[in-house]
């Protein structure tokens, strides 16, 4: 049931997918408030399947010009139960909604979830109609949009924009009490998880967790509602961390009672694991963990941002660890919470980034840290993200490097950040020009292992690299912070693709020959990096081909430009800045020839 369900860590057995077809219009007028489309007494003049953005072909509209303006509609039976919730995992960029004429809520931001009880809004015969107005402005560059282009064609690295819904519409029958939200704390270190269980009315009622792994049960508690109950349960010995490679998910059962009959209950799940940094190194769980990601852009040429199924989401963290990766950094995108489930069920660290905005203002400030806190709050709970993202390369703080209010900005992200959630380690500009930040990371595509391994070699060589020698466009530190222990890493390099043809759409860093070219190059470039004792991780740019940036070691289809058992053996290459790394492989390689089994 988790597999599939749109918000994996607080399911219910029962509920109800809105996606599919919806009727659809545009709105370049902007006459539909006047014309009170709202009330839902009319259809609209076309279908669009959901969650598909209209610019998308998987959307049945596929029309990638500026349309500011969308409306859907869409009727549907009411399911029995005392409250009724409509939820939407993504609209962009502003919604308002009703259902049965009654506005029921809206949301400003496009990549975090939001929803609403419409149980005041519904007709007791019939059924209902839900209508939604999205509005996505092309020519506000102070709202966040990642990678979605202002112009009517993609260039360079920027792509197809994603207007509307694009993420799942769902509703959810619930209890007149009913557990709302949950969060989980898990402590490695002390072998004890802090759950924060939300309920609506649930006050003089008790509150039940029982966790299990597998058949083992490893806590039965109840408390008394008082607001929200927030506790700390003491996990008993055992073997059953989360990593990349144990993935072991402890699973959760809450139950809601009343005289100690249920009167609500929801699955979840949480891994122990503990985040953090260390001595110039990223550390999970007490040891130093090398980070071997990849730059994963989230996209699908037929459906865009929005994935084209689930089974998709899942296969993409599959090719991700077959290739050798341990960890993904999704770019510029709030990915789906069920690329994370899986994230989390098979074994891949992520990195969590915000979309960004391209200028700053003072009303996008508020815009993008309202949503920014709301997408953390959405993610805490995830093993498998191990750090947060707030900005990169300096996207809608253009002038840090001379006005402090932009300076300012990025350190109060990554104090709310921590704020917010002080388990992980924050980055607040990832890339270069950074301020307070507990990762020091780099951008650096030079094409040469010499380039690499002269700024990243030797301790002095990284003291240049971060005041002097400018890798990229710009400065990598403004100011002259301490290092007090932040890793260096270079989380973006490479950008490989094969030389384009006449004519044919091309953006990358460099260009190979062919495929035995490109494997050849890459090995060189990783080879410069886990060689250098200096280096905590990496990020290679990039997984897939999309749409003109065809720099991926997959194509945009998920097919493979080169041997993938290549990619993994260079991707599980010894690193110098974890000396245990070879003396582990040396031991694995031992038992398997004890086993009989080939290296």
């Amino acid at each position: 049931m988790r597999d599939n369900h749109p918000r994996p860590q607080l399911t219910r057995p029962e509920w109800q997918d809105l996606c599919g077809d919806w009727e659809f219009a545009h709105d370049d007028d902007n006459a539909g408030m006047l014309s009170a489309w709202w009330r839902g007494d009319r259809s609209f003049d076309r279908t669009i399947t959901v969650p598909f953005p209209p610019e998308s072909a998987a959307s049945g509209v596929h029309e990638p010009a500026p349309h500011p303006v969308v409306w859907y509609r869409r009727m549907f039976d009411a399911p029995a139960g005392d409250r009724l919730l409509l939820h939407f995992g993504a609209v962009d960029y502003r919604a308002r909604v009703w259902v049965n004429g009654t506005e029921v809520g809206s949301h400003v931001g496009g990549h975090a979830p939001f929803h609403m009880d419409i149980t005041h809004a519904l007709v007791p015969d019939g059924q209902q109609v839900v209508v939604v107005r999205a509005e996505d402005s092309v020519d506000d560059m102070t709202q966040p949009r990642g990678k979605q282009y202002w112009e009517p064609e993609p260039a360079a690295i920027w792509y197809h924009r994603t207007t509307g819904i694009w993420q799942p519409v769902w509703l959810e029958a619930v209890p007149s009490s009913y557990v709302a939200g949950l969060e989980w704390t898990p402590s490695f270190a002390d072998r004890s998880v802090r759950v924060r269980v939300a309920t609506v009315d649930g006050a003089g009622l008790s509150i039940r967790v029982r966790l299990s792994l597998g058949d083992r049960v490893l806590a039965d508690d109840r408390y008394l509602v008082d607001g929200a109950v927030t506790r700390t349960i003491s996990l008993p010995r055992g073997d059953f961390q989360w990593s990349p490679a144990t993935p072991n998910l402890i699973g959760a059962t809450i139950s809601l009672l009343r005289d100690g009959e249920v009167v609500d209950e929801v699955e979840s799940y949480f891994g122990l694991r503990d985040a953090q940094v260390c001595d110039g190194r990223f550390v999970l769980n007490g040891d130093r963990l090398f980070l071997r990601m990849v730059l994963a852009q989230g996209y699908w040429p037929a459906s865009h941002l929005a994935a084209p199924s689930v089974d998709a989401l899942r296969r993409e963290v599959e090719l991700i660890k077959e290739l050798g990766f341990n960890g993904v950094r999704v770019h510029q995108k709030v990915e789906d919470p069920r690329f994370l489930y899986w994230c989390d069920r098979l074994g891949l660290v992520v990195w969590g980034e915000m979309a960004n905005a391209y200028e700053y203002s003072v009303d996008g400030v508020a815009r993008f840290t309202a949503e920014w806190l709301e997408v953390v709050r959405r993610d805490v709970s995830h093993p498998s993200v191990v750090t947060w993202v707030p900005v990169n390369e300096s996207w809608g703080t253009p002038a840090l490097s001379s006005d402090p209010r932009q300076r300012h900005f990025l350190e109060s992200l990554y104090h709310l950040t921590h704020a917010v959630d002080g388990t992980r380690p924050v980055i607040s500009n990832d890339g270069w020009e950074h301020t307070t930040s507990d990762i020091w990371t780099v951008h650096d595509y030079s094409p040469s292992p010499a380039g690499l391994t002269s700024r990243y070699g030797t301790p002095d060589a990284v003291g240049r690299a971060l005041r002097r020698d400018w890798p990229g466009p710009r400065r990598i530190m403004l100011g002259d912070p301490v290092r007090d222990g932040q890793p260096l890493m270079v989380t973006e390099f490479g950008g490989l693709s094969y030389t384009p043809g006449a004519g044919e759409r091309w953006f990358g860093y460099r260009t190979v020959a062919n495929a035995d070219d490109l494997l050849a190059a890459y090995e060189r470039l990783v080879t410069a990096l886990v060689g250098s004792d200096q280096v905590a991780g990496y990020c290679y740019t990039q997984l897939t081909d999309t749409e003109q940036e065809v720099n991926g070691l997959l194509t945009e289809n998920r097919e493979h430009k080169v041997d993938p058992a290549e990619i993994r053996r260079i991707n599980t290459l010894p690193a110098a800045s974890v000396p245990t790394e070879e003396l582990h492989q040396l031991i694995e390689a031992a038992h398997r020839r004890s086993r009989g089994e080939s290296e």
